[in-house]
């Protein structure tokens, strides 16, 4: 079983998503353990403060180094306690290299990861060079804090963990999977065959699988030109 710790200010904003539907059941069969840490709780005051503001000046406060590290080693001395493992340890930061599909699959391979939620103006570059292991962003954009970023990484690992989904096949064939499924998805339907005057493609309704299958694959191509054109940099022109 994967266990994934979050070390957050707000673990109350976790609750609700991780509650419902495919994490909520991967908990709920065992399938993979996730542990919400309060910062706070690592405070060295009686008041649980754990930023400061910057030295040298400037707007907003930093989160101390020493909560962190507090928290990730304590994270880790439960987990020694279980595997010989320590958990990889992951900054979810503006700054971080963007988060791919084959990454997450790659952390969903994983025994135990810690996730590390910023917070106000970033956190003490001590932490980072002392614990974490590598820094995660999931966008070009700037969020207020790292819980919405977690919640985001810790779904796309989760999904692709063996027997979540109930069908593994599920997950080989999503967008910027490998192979083929580095391309983006083609579009798909559903009944009624006919809605407010628009058909369902006549060769989805053939039953002859392998148009269906070449359609498909054509389908997902013009996709990928029309909206990622940049994942075709490496794509063979004579694939299909």
């Amino acid at each position: 079983m994967m266990k994934i710790s979050i070390i957050t200010l707000f673990p109350e904003m976790f609750e609700g998503p991780f509650g419902m539907s495919i994490i909520g059941r991967a908990v709920d069969t065992g399938k993979v353990e996730i542990a919400l840490v309060q910062l706070r709780d690592f405070a060295k005051g009686d008041r649980g403060t754990v930023d400061e503001p910057p030295f040298g000046g400037g707007a907003g406060m930093v989160i101390q180094a020493g909560p962190l590290v507090d928290a990730v080693d304590s994270i880790a001395e439960q987990s020694a306690k279980i595997s010989n493992s320590r958990p990889h340890v992951i900054l979810l930061s503006a700054q971080g290299t963007p988060l791919t599909h084959g990454r997450a699959q790659q952390l969903s391979e994983m025994d135990t990861v810690t996730l590390v939620c910023g917070h106000y103006e970033g956190v003490d570059e001590r932490f980072i060079d002392l614990r974490v292991d590598e820094e995660i962003s999931i966008g070009d954009f700037v969020m207020t804090g790292g819980e919405i970023p977690a919640m985001a990484l810790t779904d796309a690992i989760v999904r692709l963990i063996p027997g979540v989904l109930g069908d593994d096949d599920s997950s080989k064939h999503d967008s910027f999977g490998p192979g083929f499924d580095s391309l983006l998805e083609g579009p798909v339907y559903t009944r009624p065959a006919v809605f407010r005057g628009i058909e369902v493609p006549d060769v989805l309704l053939s039953g002859d699988h392998s148009k269906i299958e070449f359609w498909r694959k054509s389908q997902a191509l013009r996709r990928t030109e029309e909206r990622r054109p940049d994942l075709l940099n490496d794509w063979p022109t004579d694939h299909i």
